[in-house]
């Protein structure tokens, strides 16, 4: 019982930081099944088969709060499922120990742009509102649901940091797109775990309280990715971007580095990460108040500039 509880927290704090960041429900579901003995194949098709409701009722969430971009969605969205059906085919006789460290590094230095890229200079306006193209999102679909259904996890992490970096859609519209696209590949990937695995290998128990626990976390998600400031949404999801990669790739067999410089290298991006966060949030309300100062002086030389021009007549 008390495994069933832990399992519910866990599928609601991960849907509650998936939905609001685009990314981390798998990882940090899948994580918690294998540290208590699940196989890879068997935890990942847990963890796709409650995605199923936790997508859903997040696509749900991000539609009412009108956070999604269903152009972006079906173009991702259906290769995806493709990638996905692949991978969990495939899972049990592909190792991605090899594939792993090498995309942690794609994924890091995305993740690295896309801080810098938002603390710095805020939201990238130069591309927003140009159109997302199928050569772009197909293959990106592709990998990220193929990625997704052999680690477990994924379809965020690789999908969320490659829209953003193109600048050409706001942050809550990349996480809500992505989250509601990721539907179709969490019953992708289950399906082919069916055909690969089975029923037999999946606790339904446990599928049933992940999917409770992030049914109850979608909707404030939502909320949260609603009234977030872009600019310090996109330093937040930088931050977990590099922290994930960093964890992948100081514990695979390419580093394995040892306790003492993981501990290191986790504060040191824990205190860039805060710091790159408190910076962002004090240019947003700098950013705020120049823009009501502007508002304001806008609507005082309004009356000036009439007054003028009706006097010339």
């Amino acid at each position: 019982m008390r495994a069933l509880i832990l399992l519910g927290i866990v599928g609601f704090l991960a849907q509650l930081v998936d939905g609001s960041l685009g990314m981390a429900y798998g990882v940090t579901s899948t994580t918690l099944l294998l540290a208590v003995g699940t196989n890879p194949a068997a935890a990942s098709a847990t963890v796709h088969l409650a995605e199923i409701g936790t997508t859903l009722a997040s696509g749900i969430s991000h539609w009412r709060f009108d956070n999604i971009d269903w152009k972006v969605v079906a173009k991702i969205g259906i290769p995806g499922a493709a990638g996905a059906f692949a991978g969990a085919t495939f899972l049990s006789s592909l190792s991605t120990e090899v594939a792993a460290p090498i995309m942690s590094i794609i994924l890091l230095v995305l993740g690295a742009y896309v801080l810098i890229r938002f603390t710095a200079f805020g939201l990238p306006r130069g591309n927003l509102g140009k159109p997302l193209r199928k050569r772009f999102l197909g293959p990106l679909g592709l990998v990220a649901g193929f990625v997704d259904a052999t680690g477990g996890g994924g379809w965020g992490p690789v999908g969320t940091p490659a829209i953003l970096a193109s600048g050409r859609l706001a942050p809550r519209k990349v996480i809500g797109s992505i989250d509601a696209s990721e539907f179709l590949v969490a019953i992708a990937a289950s399906v082919g775990f069916f055909f690969g695995l089975g029923s037999e290998n999946i606790d339904f128990a446990w599928v049933a309280v992940l999917l409770l626990g992030g049914v109850i976390a979608a909707p404030i998600a939502a909320w949260l990715v609603r009234h977030i400031p872009p600019r310090i949404l996109g330093s937040a999801v930088g931050g977990v971007i590099i922290l994930t990669n960093v964890r992948t790739l100081l514990r695979s067999d390419m580093i394995n580095a040892p306790g003492n410089v993981q501990t290191a290298a986790y504060l040191a991006i824990a205190v860039i990460w805060a710091a790159s966060i408190a910076y962002s949030l004090r240019e947003y309300r700098r950013d705020r108040d120049n823009e009501s100062v502007e508002a304001i002086e806008g609507l005082e030389r309004g009356p000036v500039a009439e007054g003028a021009a009706g006097s010339t007549r």
